[in-house]
């Protein structure tokens, strides 16, 4: 019973971020379900929650899509995940998460300082942001940093930045979870949690969207900014023991 509510909580605060923020509920979910139950049962079910969110956020919020971006991000990110897959078989997981991290935390301390370098005024690099994506999300089910990434950098407005990764989000998802179907990963203990969560992340979502429009326009890329570090922060603390062990082991 223990178990079960910690699990629950876990959902429940994941898909609140995510219904706040439009991102993040994997990079809060896996770690902490990964140490409950282990990764093959939360890889499944984060996926399965994902794709639910994503569904009803698209709806709520389907006239601000950028259409362009979205699908040429979905694309690439497709061709990207292969090549994670690949990956996932190394020993490349602690190295990539800790070059993830700093990413994160360097460019939202960039951004936090407003320098006002650049910014993409069209989708030419967006096979790059992709490409990472698909790699990430193929091998650690975390494809939203380098999309979220780019969504800051094309400037995209609240509402636009919400919608066009709820999109993106489906797209890549749903075939995310079929993956998952298709080598195995989708056990009984799987669907018996999903199906109880449902009520919960119905809720979640609710809360989310009253806390998001209390997000003034003006700060709402300050408060993305924030979030990424703080995940970039927890990224770093979560892979450098098992970077040291690499490094001394090799």
């Amino acid at each position: 019973m223990a178990i079960q509510l910690i699990i629950f909580s876990i959902l429940f605060l994941s898909s609140l971020i995510r219904s706040t923020f439009g991102f993040g509920d994997a990079l809060i979910a896996m770690p902490l379900l990964s140490m409950v139950m282990g990764v093959q049962f939360a890889t499944p079910l984060v996926a399965l929650i994902s794709m639910t969110i994503a569904s009803i956020l698209l709806v709520q919020h389907r006239h601000g899509i950028h259409f362009n971006s979205m699908k040429l991000l979905s694309i690439y990110t497709i061709v990207g995940i292969p090549i994670g897959l690949l990956m996932l078989k190394g020993l490349y997981e602690p190295a990539v998460k800790f070059i993830l991290a700093l990413v994160l935390i360097g460019f939202s301390a960039y951004k936090i300082a407003k320098p006002k370098l650049f910014h993409l005024v069209d989708d030419k690099l967006a096979f790059l942001f992709g490409m990472g994506a698909g790699i990430l999300g193929g091998a650690y089910n975390t494809n939203g940093p380098p999309v979220i990434i780019y969504g800051t950098l094309r400037q995209w407005p609240p509402e636009q930045f919400r919608a066009t990764l709820q999109g993106y989000f489906l797209i890549t998802g749903t075939i995310t979870v079929l993956s998952h179907g298709l080598v195995g990963l989708w056990t009984t203990s799987v669907w018996f949690y999903y199906i109880l969560s449902l009520p919960i992340v119905f809720i979640s979502i609710g809360l989310g969207r009253l806390f998001h429009r209390q997000i003034p326009i003006n700060q709402f890329d300050n408060y993305v900014y924030v979030f990424l570090m703080v995940i970039g922060i927890m990224l770093l603390v979560d892979t450098l023991p098992n970077l040291t062990k690499l490094v001394y082991f090799g």
